[in-house]
């Protein structure tokens, strides 16, 4: 069978995909497994690696069974799939600790790494990870405490999975109506029509507003009516807590479970807080390198943010709430830039920006991308992806889903449906889930993006093709398994750097009444624009960032878990413009509840460093420069876990990182 057919039997089929049977599958296959394991064990008095190929064989199955279900689950907002994902979560948790607490596989495991001749290869760098893992996760433990270890992070996979599934019900059960025009000033037309729909659904003559990311940001953004942009406001900073209008979805206790529950497993196995063992499998050496490294920028940073905030206030008139810093920041770019949201939305639509973003791929790595319609999806606006590579060959592919719908999990994301692998001849192509929340197409079927939306494409899409064009066969140190969580984001964000060069933007833009592409003018008053806010910006990811490793090293359980001390703490310290007494961001800050950013949210900024240093190394030359393109490719995006990172980075810069490139970048220039 050709290689092109032959990954199409890699994929799910979601048409006839059914919750109960994935479930029922996933329950099998670890049974299966876990019989040869054992009987694997057993066979292997003297094993080499084709024990460890093995079971990196049966992960790699494991993974493809699993995938769809915790993927329907944060897509379709059903009921069954949600059942399904919430069953396999404690079974599959059972099934990595014991594997990782299994002292007979430690063993095989040391015996391969001792007896490889090759301290650098591959295989050595994965064993040396799964070793580590293996002492994660308390294989050196008492039986008891074993126990122990392996039902606190059962308790815990179940408790994260909650906290997830209670900010989305919480964001999807909320919308406002209102049929007074006064409070609609200023609010998009694609919100609006949305709005319309939504109301009309319910027999009403107005417009329904829901909680969906592009509403609320178009609201904050556009909306002249303060009451609005305050009603919005309150309902999104209080989702899932104590203060949002439905409390059964209320993530107060949720947080002081994971909290307690997280530290109990890190002192079991002999850290003093979660930060500490979060960091153990991280670039970053310890929690001091870290704090330093996030209160060193947010004073690098202060200065410029503090005559943003008073630029800003001046503008307004007034002293600024928190609901009224984006709709002045982005009248103050009209005013001072002739720049709007709206405007620039008349010239990216998706399908242009679409092409426009492919393009750039197959200027710096070669390799081009067709849609096929034939291949089954979960709604009717997904695509699939084939992508090959400059001698037509097939490397991979991905789904594409780009627009907001209710029971969609918030935010933009990319995922893995395959890892590539290559084991003993049996091949598999890297496929992968890009997913965003961009406003809806109307009722012509044309979408039109905000530039910041282009942005968040170019960033999940640099995910996606560091999932793509690994090289490397195992799927545990593929794409972007292994690589250190503060070292992921590094292709995203360096990809998020071509929405903002001149002929990648026209060749992404075409008006919809006019079809010119992004007049220069208008693309010099963005650039202009592009650094209004960025000081109070980055303020507020510091401020995430240092609220994160704060709760994850001082949690105490005397003091019950409130950790919005610690947050009104930080904010004290380094934020311009005070929340309202009832903000709750915390309970809805699924990144590091339940996703996998606990104690590890400074990545984006630890990574964003990483890329714009990356980047000014092209912008010296031509940021098509095909040399460095393809000693970034060879150096950062093929190599997964396979190498140390840090030093695949030091080969394609020369040098170690500078923070200066990203502090220019941002238009702090103080802090230089």
């Amino acid at each position: 069978m050709p290689e092109s057919t032959q990954y199409q039997t890699t994929l799910p089929n979601f048409i006839d995909l059914s919750a109960e049977d994935t479930r029922s599958n996933v329950s099998s296959l670890l049974i299966k497994q876990r019989k040869r394991i054992e009987n694997l064990i057993k066979e292997n008095t003297k094993p080499n690696f084709s024990l460890v190929a093995e079971i990196e064989e049966m992960h790699h199955n494991l993974s493809k069974v699993f995938s769809p279900i915790s993927h329907l689950q944060n897509v379709m907002g059903d009921a069954e799939w949600r059942e399904a994902y919430n069953a396999c979560i404690p079974l599959l948790t059972d099934y990595g600790t014991e594997l990782s607490q299994n002292s007979d596989l430690q063993k095989a495991y040391s015996f391969i790494m001792d007896n490889l001749k090759d301290k650098h290869c591959p295989e050595f760098m994965l064993l040396e990870k799964e070793l580590k893992s293996f002492t994660l996760n308390g294989v050196n433990l008492s039986k008891s405490k074993q126990q122990t270890f392996k039902k606190l992070k059962k308790q815990l996979s179940i408790v994260q999975a909650t906290f997830g599934q209670n900010v989305q019900d919480s964001t999807d059960s909320w919308s406002y109506f209102t049929d007074n025009k006064s409070e609609i000033s200023g609010v998009t037309d694609e919100i609006l029509q949305q709005a319309k729909l939504r109301a009309k659904e319910k027999n009403e003559s107005g417009w329904r507003f829901a909680l969906d990311y592009p509403t609320y940001h178009a609201i904050m953004t556009h909306a002249d009516c303060r009451k609005l942009r305050q009603k919005l406001y309150k309902a999104w900073s209080t989702r899932a807590s104590d203060q949002s209008d439905n409390k059964k979805w209320d993530n107060s206790d949720n947080i002081k479970d994971i909290l307690s529950l997280r530290m109990k497993l890190s002192k079991l196995v002999g850290f003093k807080n979660f930060a500490e063992y979060s960091l153990a499998t991280k670039m970053a050496k310890n929690t001091t390198e870290v704090f330093d490294f996030l209160y060193d920028l947010a004073e690098r940073t202060k200065a410029t943010a503090k005559k943003e905030i008073e630029e800003i206030q001046s503008f307004a008139g007034h002293e600024l709430k928190a609901w009224d810093s984006a709709y002045y920041l982005e009248k103050l770019k009209q005013e001072n830039f002739s720049v709007s949201d709206d405007e620039l939305k008349q010239y990216f639509q998706k399908s242009n920006v679409q092409k426009g973003m492919f393009d750039v791929a197959k200027s710096l790595f070669g390799i081009s991308f067709e849609i096929n319609p034939d291949i089954s999806v979960w709604h009717e606006s997904v695509e699939f992806v084939e992508v090959t590579n400059s001698k037509g060959e097939m490397i991979g592919g991905f789904y594409i889903d780009l627009f907001a719908r209710n029971g969609k999990r918030s935010g933009a994301w990319m995922d893995e449906c395959v890892i590539r692998k290559n084991i003993h001849g049996n091949k598999t192509l890297p496929i992968g889930y890009l997913v965003c929340n961009f406003t809806a197409p109307n009722d012509n079927g044309i979408s039109l993006l905000t530039h910041n939306d282009v942005i968040t494409w170019f960033h999940e899409f640099g995910h996606m093709l560091h999932h793509l064009l690994t090289k490397v066969d195992l799927p545990s140190i593929s794409g972007i398994n292994g690589v250190p969580w503060d070292a992921v984001e590094l292709p995203s964000q360096f990809m998020e750097n071509f929405a903002w060069n001149l002929g990648v933007l026209k060749n992404c833009s075409k008006h919809i009444k006019t079809g010119e592409c992004l007049p220069e003018n208008i693309f010099h008053k963005l650039t202009k624009a592009r650094n209004l806010g960025a000081g109070l910006a980055m303020l507020r990811q510091l401020e995430f960032a240092l609220y994160d490793l704060s709760i994850h090293s001082n949690y105490e359980k005397s003091k019950d878990g409130n950790t919005l001390d610690i947050l009104a703490s930080i904010k004290s310290k380094i934020a311009l413009v005070e929340s309202p007494a009832y903000n709750r961001f915390p309970m809805s800050f699924s990144h590091i509840f339940s996703g996998g950013y606990a104690a590890g949210y400074y990545s984006y900024k630890w990574a964003e460093v990483l890329a714009a240093d990356a980047f000014s190394a092209f912008e010296k030359n031509n940021i098509f420069d095909q040399k460095l393109a393809t000693k970034f490719r060879k150096e950062i995006l093929e190599i997964g876990g396979s190498k140390d990172f840090m030093q695949g980075y030091k080969n394609f810069r020369g040098r170690d990182p500078s923070l200066d490139p990203l502090l220019r970048q941002s238009g702090i220039t103080q802090g230089i």
